[in-house]
């Protein structure tokens, strides 16, 4: 089914050289010894084919989830491909404003996709009882990009239902402090997370990203994966990713990242800026 071209066009399309470039959406600060350290490390694990057992486990522990709940993937946008294809999807139903390629995804694999836009006027929210009742498939973000806004757990949670595949798109959970709303530590049928590696410590070109979730769903988008998908470098990532150092780092990144944008958001309103 054709993609509409505005589902395709993303913001690093409209930067130039006066520009300052909001569009990537990576945080903007110097890379960590230990990351710069397992990048270049990984680098000796090239002359074989990658093996995703270990950032697999290293994930598992993060979320104290079984490792049969854990698929990494290239990036999220492979998560996405993989959700597109696993199923003969009869409702999918995509919330927005949202990151576009979920929906590019489905359309991609031949489905007919429903939108549910989010009202301005009251902030965004996710109104679960605006999801048709017939949608096996929901994709939300959370926060969602491009708004920032955070749903509340429970909003979320009350999409499941037999029948029904519930994707959060968490893809920017880590630059939550706490992570709090985040659903990938919680157990729940019908219900998988999709997160990303690449945002919070700016490395996009590697394309590290994972689904944890319902171990039916997750295996039913593993069945749908390219074998070696997703580079030594990626999982390398991953596993350094979930270190001590590297927790307490991402939440001081996440505290930096608050503050950032109360300084934004006070300037743009004193401008008159809603």
């Amino acid at each position: 089914m054709p993609v509409p071209a505005h589902l395709l066009r993303h913001g690093d399309q409209e930067t130039r050289p006066d520009l300052l470039d909001f569009a990537v959406n990576v945080f903007d600060g110097e890379r960590p010894a230990w990351l710069a350290a397992a990048l270049r490390d990984s680098l000796d694990e090239v002359r074989r084919y990658p093996d995703p057992d270990l950032a697999r486990t290293h994930l598992s522990h993060l979320h104290d989830r079984p490792a049969c709940e854990l698929l990494p993937t290239a990036g999220a946008t492979e998560a996405f491909t993989l959700v597109a294809r696993a199923r003969a999807w009869r409702h999918p139903v995509v919330v927005h404003p949202q990151f576009t390629e979920p929906h590019a995804a489905l359309l991609r694999a031949g489905h007919t996709v429903t939108s549910v836009v989010a009202h301005p006027a009251r902030g965004f929210a996710l109104e679960p009882d605006r999801i048709p009742a017939a949608a096996d498939l929901v994709v939300v973000g959370n926060p969602t990009n491009p708004t920032g806004v955070l749903h509340p757990m429970s909003a979320i949670r009350s999409l499941a239902r037999p029948g029904r595949l519930v994707v959060v798109d968490e893809a920017f959970m880590d630059s939550v402090v706490d992570e709090r709303e985040s659903l990938a530590g919680t157990r729940q049928p019908g219900v998988v997370v999709v997160r990303s590696l690449t945002k919070h410590w700016a490395i996009p070109g590697v394309r590290a990203g994972y689904v944890v979730g319902d171990s039916d769903a997750v295996a039913d988008l593993a069945a749908q994966q390219t074998p070696w998908s997703v580079s030594s470098t990626a999982l390398a990532v991953m596993a350094a990713a979930t270190t001590p150092v590297a927790r307490v780092e991402a939440h001081d990144r996440a505290v930096t990242l608050a503050r950032w944008r109360q300084v934004l958001e006070t300037g743009l309103v004193r401008r008159g800026v809603p």
